[in-house]
Order: structure tokens, then sequence, then C-alpha cells
């Protein structure tokens, strides 16, 4: 992103994740430094190199704030790892450390597989913690034609068939019991789903793990 190092990356996500609290106050070097887990010498460095690419405002002895732009890419930097953590969290079900793997992931991410990802899950807000996810510079695609995406991601009205059921046995034979199996017919209307023209009830979490391929209108 930008040609921006993994760590200039993390510098300013931590950055957004102040200025998201506290909207036009100004970062303490200190405070930013103790986030990063650095020497305040090595956060005022920092601070000065993102400044040279107009990322971020330094004002000596108080402290940084971000620029339009910084704010820009920091908030999509944040996205990414909301985003990530939803894939890890409720869709493969990930049973380790959900929030240290996105992190890692996350610098690895180009825009094409961000918005890729972004319209499987259905351009989500939140993530499973409850955090927001940024808005910022997000790009919509409503044609969801042919995509494999998450039951929970299908909008209403569209016909899908089940694909890949990434769920544990037992889970799995309950599915079964109501019908739901490879090649079932999916049908979402107005918060009621339909597998093969019956109506059934199944939870978010398992919705999530429950990959549909979409048919058109």
């Amino acid at each position: 992103m930008n040609d921006l190092s993994e760590f200039e990356e993390m510098y300013l996500k931590r950055m957004f994740e102040f200025h998201d609290k506290k909207p036009g106050s100004i970062l303490k070097t200190t405070q930013l430094a103790s986030s990063m887990g650095v020497s305040p010498a090595s956060a005022t460095e920092m601070v000065q190199r993102l400044a040279s690419r107009d990322l971020v405002t330094h004002i000596p002895y108080r402290g940084c704030r971000l620029t339009p732009s910084g704010f820009q890419i920091s908030a999509r930097i944040k996205r990414r790892e909301g985003l990530l953590e939803i894939l890890l969290s409720d869709v493969i079900g990930y049973s380790g450390d959900v929030s240290e793997a996105a992190c890692k992931m996350e610098h690895d991410m180009n825009s094409e597989l961000e918005a890729a990802l972004d319209r499987m899950l259905g351009y989500p807000e939140t993530t499973p913690s409850g955090n927001k996810i940024p808005v910022i510079e997000r790009s919509v695609d409503f044609d969801l034609s042919g995509l494999l995406l998450p039951i929970k991601s299908v909008p209403d009205g569209v016909e899908s068939i089940v694909e890949v059921i990434a769920l544990g046995s037992t889970d799995a034979k309950t599915l079964q019991s109501l019908g739901i199996s490879i090649g079932s017919v999916i049908l979402k209307s107005e918060s009621e789903t339909f597998c093969d023209g019956n109506r059934v009830e199944i939870s978010d979490p398992i919705s999530r793990k429950i990959l549909v391929r979409v048919g058109g209108d």
C-alpha cells in the first residue's frame, strides 16, 4: 500500500485507532511510543518519516495527527484487519489468536484481494468483537452472480447452490437433518431462509460457514 513497510503501516494503524476514538486530538509521541512498544526517540523518528510523505502532521514537542491522506490509508489498513478477523473467525473457524493472525496477514493484502474479500463477506460493518470497520474509499459492487459466498452474505431474493460446508461433523449432521447438503438450493426472503423450497432456521455463525454459489436474478 503506497510502498509502506509493515512497521510504517503499524504506526498508521495505531494512529487511526487513537483518532477514531478522539477525532481532532493530538496524539502525544509518548503515547504512540508506548502503544508501539518502542522508545519516544524511535517514535519521533518514524513520525518525521511519515510526515515527509504527507501522511502525518508532526507538531514538535506536542505530538502528531494524521493528514487526510494518512487517515484514508490507515483506515484501509484497519479495514483489512477487520475483514481478515471475520474470515478467520466466522468463516473458517480458526481456533488460534485471530487478532494476531489478521495483523500479520493484513500487510500482504493488495487492493484487489481486499475488495474481493469485502464483497464475499457482504460488506460487513463490524468485526466479530463489535469494532467498527472503516468504510473510507470502499468500493461496493452488488453484482454477486457466480461468486462463492457464505449464506449470510447472499442478498434476499437470489437463489444459490450449496458448494462447501465448513462445519464439524456434529453441525454437518444437524444440517443434513434439515435437508441442507451439497447441491441444495438456498433462497433468502425477508429474514427467512429456504432450502429446496422448505423453510429452515440457520444461526448466523453457521450461515457464515456454508458457502454457496450465487445465481443470477
